[in-house]
């Protein structure tokens, strides 16, 4: 079985932590949440990927190559302009013959994928549809079903007088093939907004599958650290890692001051130096090869690579992007710093 990751989005709501990076690589626990999501595929069996990218699209095949290095074999397949979720699709046709699974690829989830498969094909589905439930699904694409769990009708971003289901699409599918004649070539499709639709209307079998407890749409900086926060406090849990106890994980080749103070749950990745009285934790993610000085205060904040941290400084509840300098004594509270030039943004 295949795999089709959708990662052509310009992530503008994620802003100013997209400006140079798309954001599917954006770091979840120190690594792109992409790489992340490609790896739990290993798991299920699945080592051949393919990528529909857009946006800042050399910066994907760079990280990713041919898959090579991650155990994998990767397709990139490059929109010239963006061609909607069911163009996105379409435009893959070519690589998949046989039963295959797509994501969006800005969700975080703990969907188990042998399940979802397994519930596709005891339903003899065309296409079958993971959703998750929420309390407020007015911003999202809402799904009825009936008692069989075939689904009868798709809203999208319904006014909420109009809300009759709160599960909505969780972004992550399984077709089979035959479904992509169904999509037309050469122009902008919403799969959420008009395939779908159309193939319940043509007869097609979709199926609903709701065995998705932890999900998150990554797609605002709020949302973001959030999504840290529910990984620290076990609620989504990562391959190969595990904060339960208030677990502190600590990459190789760091050098920490043993005068530092360090709260669990912690992760600090490789070659992060920590100087001496700093205090780092809880809820406190450090990407690698960050260097965080005297004094300095970091709690419920996520960094990523190549930061320097000065003397002093004070991070809560917030974000800082690679190549970052947080200068000494400044303090920063929920707010997102980007740029080197730029005032951090609240978030």
């Amino acid at each position: 079985m295949k795999a089709l990751f959708l990662v052509g989005g310009m992530g503008t709501r994620l802003r100013p932590l997209t400006n140079k990076i798309p954001k599917p690589m954006v770091p979840i626990m120190g690594k792109p949440l992409l790489e992340r999501s490609i790896l739990n595929l290993k798991n299920v069996g699945i080592d051949e990927v393919v990528l529909s990218t857009c946006y800042r699209a050399q910066y994907i095949q760079r990280h990713f190559g041919d898959g090579q290095r991650f155990g994998m074999k990767i397709h990139h397949v490059k929109e010239d302009i963006p061609l909607g979720t069911g163009g996105a699709i379409k435009n893959t046709e070519e690589y998949f013959d046989d039963t295959f699974l797509i994501f969006n690829s800005d969700i975080l989830s703990d969907i188990d994928l042998r399940e979802l498969i397994k519930y596709h094909r005891e339903k003899a589905a065309d296409v079958t549809i993971a959703v998750t439930q929420v309390d407020n699904p007015s911003m999202y694409g809402v799904i009825e079903y009936d008692e069989k769990g075939y689904a009868i009708s798709f809203k999208e971003k319904p006014q909420p007088h109009e809300v009759t289901s709160n599960f909505i699409n969780a972004g992550v599918y399984v077709f089979e093939p035959k479904v992509l004649e169904e999509i037309p070539a050469g122009r902008v499709v919403s799969v959420e907004r008009e395939v779908f639709p159309q193939l319940l209307e043509k007869g097609y079998k979709i199926a609903v599958y709701k065995g998705c407890s932890y999900w998150i749409d990554i797609g605002t900086p709020e949302k973001y650290l959030q999504a840290h926060m529910d990984i620290m406090a076990g609620k989504c849990r990562v391959s190969g890692l595990d904060f339960s106890g208030k677990g502190i994980y600590k990459g190789p080749g760091s050098d920490i001051h043993s005068s530092v103070k360090i709260y669990g749950p912690v992760y600090i990745g490789a070659n992060v130096k920590i100087e001496e009285n700093a205090s780092i934790g809880p809820n406190a993610i450090i990407g690698n090869n960050v260097h965080i000085g005297i004094g300095a205060k970091i709690v419920g904040s996520v960094i990523w690579d190549d930061v320097v941290v000065e003397n002093g400084a004070k991070l809560v509840n917030t974000i800082v992007a690679s190549n970052c300098r947080i200068k000494q004594g400044c303090e920063h509270y929920r707010t997102v710093y980007a740029e080197e030039d730029s005032r951090p943004m609240a978030i």
